[in-house]
């Protein structure tokens, strides 16, 4: 008697940063074949997109990017990622938090899911970022599963699959599975190269030094 087949196709949302890169190669390596999805929110960041759609390519998939930038008039009054007049800090504060991104992420990835016919979906979600993030929160993804298999009727599965890991365990797993770290972003700001000085740079500087991986990017300070 045949086995049963395995569906092992996997929606990854893919931001162009370190984390989301490591899950995506991560998957790959896992045997799955892997369909990312990449947002344009409004986000001053608008290389995160074009690094999204280089560590695709050297993964030998293609993402999709999504339009969601009218977000911004959503955004724009609450965070510092989409509104320059807001103070950006180099520590965790406020006005860094996207409210809900991570679920308006995943519920377009969810759709693409069923579109494509994938059971699983990943996102880069990390232990580090778990006390500041509520979106980033085993409690939080585990409900969204619920919900999404309850709008779907089906077997959606939802995972970050490093969530228990720090920042720094994703960059030695990911020096480990050969991510392209140089093709990465993580600045919140759209300069030539990574600021160095935003809170997000902050983290992948530190996160670097601890895993002891050399890191490839080149910083303003």
């Amino acid at each position: 008697m045949a086995g049963k087949t395995v569906n092992k196709k996997c929606v990854v949302v893919l931001s162009g940063g370190p984390d989301s890169a490591t899950v995506a190669c991560w998957a790959k390596t896992q045997g799955y074949q892997i369909y990312p999805i990449t947002f344009n929110y409004g986000q001053i960041a608008v290389k995160e997109t074009q690094a999204a759609q280089k560590i695709a390519e050297k993964l030998g998939a293609t993402t999709k990017i999504i339009d969601l930038s009218a977000l911004k008039d959503i955004f724009s009054g609450t965070t510092s990622l989409v509104n320059r007049k807001i103070p950006l800090t180099a520590e965790f504060s406020a006005p860094i938090i996207v409210p809900f991104r991570n679920a308006i992420f995943l519920s377009t990835a969810v759709a693409y899911a069923v579109t494509v016919g994938a059971k699983y979906i990943f996102y880069g979600a990390q232990g580090s970022d778990e006390p500041y993030y509520p979106d980033c929160r085993r409690d939080f993804y585990e409900a969204f599963e619920k919900a999404a298999r309850l709008g779907t009727d089906q077997e959606i599965i939802v995972r970050a699959p490093f969530s228990s890991q720090k920042k720094s365990y994703l960059i030695n797993k990911g020096a480990e599975l050969g991510v392209p770290f140089e093709l990465t972003w993580s600045c919140y700001r759209d300069g030539e190269v990574h600021c160095g000085r935003c809170e997000s740079c902050v983290n992948r500087k530190k996160a670097f030094q601890d895993a002891g991986v050399a890191d490839p990017t080149s910083y303003e300070a």
